[in-house]
This record gives C-alpha cells, structure tokens and sequence, in this order.
C-alpha cells in the first residue's frame, strides 16, 4: 500500500532515496547512488526530463501516477532488478539503447573514449577509418557509437549470442543504421572468415570466477555468458589477443576493455607493450595495441 504521506515528487523521492538506503541497493549500471537511482526511475515513470528534477519537486501526483512510480520503486527495492532493465533503457552519453535481461547493461569506458574525441591521439582523422569491427557487441551500443565516431567506417557487430543480437538489431534499427552495421554471430573471430579492419573495439567478458561467486544480486539479473570468462576472467581477452593479427590491417588498432584485470592481463601476456589509455571514468582499465605489436 501506498503510504499516504507521499504526495509530491519531493515525497516520493525523500521515500525512494531512504528504503533503497535500507534495503542495501547496488548501484553500477548507470548511476551513482540511491539519489541519482531514485531521480531516474521517478522522472522516468512521469515522463519528465531526465535531467531536470527540480522544477517539478512540489508537484503532486495523480493516482494513476502514484501508483506507476510505487510499482516501480517497490520492484527495484524487493526484486533488485537493475533500473535499466525496469525502464528498457540505457544511456551512453547522450545516446539511449533498448536493453533487457538478454544482454548486459551497457557500460563501457570505451565509449567514454569514443564518445570523447573517437580514440585521438591514436586514431588522428575518424575519416580514415573505412571498417571497424565491435566484437562481443551484446546490446550493439559500441557499434552504434563507432558508426557516429568514424563516418566512414563500415562496421562488423559480433556476438556469440543470437538473443544479444536480436537486441542488438532493435538498437541498430532504431538508430537507422541497418546500411553501415552487419550484425553477425561469432564465437570471438570465428565467423568472421577473413574478413580485416582499421579499428577492433571489444568489452568482452572479464569477470574472474571469484568475482562472479560474490557478484551483488543486481548483477545476477544479467547473462552470465556476457560476464564470465573462466577462472581468472582471461578466456575472451585472450581468445582476442591471439587471433586479432589475422583481422587486421596493416597498422590496425585493437583496443579491449579488461575492468580491474590490468595485472592479470600484463602476467599473461608479458612480451606485450601495452598502451593503457585513461578515460574519464578510469585509468588502466582499456589498453590499445597495433596490428604489428600483436602475435601473429
């Protein structure tokens, strides 16, 4: 039942931000804090802004919409289903991308570097760039971001998952760019014949068998096939590191995303130079390798 003492927006929100206080939320899918959760979900049930809560703090709901944001509220506290997948949406800057529990919530310090200055120094001109491959695509968020990063690029969307894929597809569909990006079912190069390109990203999966036996609950309600990778969260990136000479051009980049991995990558592969590249949200966390630092 709805406590009756909730009335405005600035009720439901003082409400929203103390139980999922008390009740131990996790926040890694797109926000930082109970708050920041809070403001989403309420703004997103009354179909206001995202970014501007404040004009709208005193106003006082409607029933209907009372009820619409309680539900809400009450699923993310007692079901501890992540905001994103409540809402089917998520957001990479200022790009927003269907999701559901098929495939991860997209999070990705290299769309912090794409959405950024599209990988410069490392890449000096987005217009050379003619194709481009996102392995382990999943929601195909990364593949939308290269298609607007690099205007020129022709660009390969990868996954070993045929329901990331139909997620993936909804996404690109959306964005209209079923003409630049192919989506195909690989296991890591696989299915990709010969195909060779400038520029491969990939957030593959990571995760360390540790870590995904204390995973918080609202990690639970993702695939784990996006996430784990063997028991020192090295399968994928190593899969990647070994077979990405033979799908790149001469003077290719690589760049994978490996989380807090930096010392479990580097012990794997030592006679590698790795460049780890800062983002805005992390340092060390995505290195970056040429086609002709890689082993062949």
């Amino acid at each position: 039942m709805i406590p009756p003492e909730l009335v405005t927006l600035r009720d439901f929100l003082r409400w929203a931000v103390s139980r999922f206080n008390e009740a131990g939320l996790h926040f890694g899918h797109g926000t930082r804090d109970a708050y920041d959760e809070a403001s989403y979900l309420l703004l997103h049930s009354l179909h206001l802004p995202l970014d501007r809560i404040e004009p709208f703090l005193d106003a006082a709901l409607t029933g209907n919409e009372r009820e619409t944001a309680f539900a809400l509220l009450e699923r993310r506290i007692h079901e501890r289903i992540p905001a994103a997948y409540l809402t089917h949406e998520a957001w990479l800057g200022d790009f927003p991308f269907y999701v559901d529990e098929r495939v991860i919530v997209p999070r990705s310090h290299i769309a912090d570097l794409l959405l950024d200055e599209s990988l410069a120094p490392w890449i000096v001109d987005p217009e050379t760039i003619g194709s481009a491959l996102d392995l382990c695509t999943g929601s195909g968020c990364l593949a939308i971001l290269l298609a607007h990063a690099f205007p020129n690029a022709r660009i390969d969307a990868a996954d070993i998952s045929e329901d990331a894929l139909e997620v993936a597809a909804r996404n690109v569909a959306d964005y209209e760019l079923g003409d630049r990006i192919e989506l195909i079912r690989s296991d890591l190069f696989t299915g990709l014949s010969d195909r060779s390109y400038d520029l491969i990203i990939s957030n593959p999966p990571y995760v360390t068998g540790k870590s995904m036996r204390t995973l918080p609950a609202e990690y639970r309600h993702e695939p784990a096939l996006a996430l784990a990778s063997g028991e020192d969260g090295m399968d994928a990136v190593q899969g990647i590191l070994v077979g990405a000479h033979a799908h790149l051009k001469p003077a290719g980049i690589l760049a994978v995303e490996v989380g807090g991995n930096r010392a479990i990558v580097e012990h794997a592969f030592p006679g590698l130079d790795f460049t780890w590249i800062e983002s805005e949200t992390g340092e060390g966390m995505v290195f970056l390798l040429q086609r002709e630092q890689l082993p062949v």
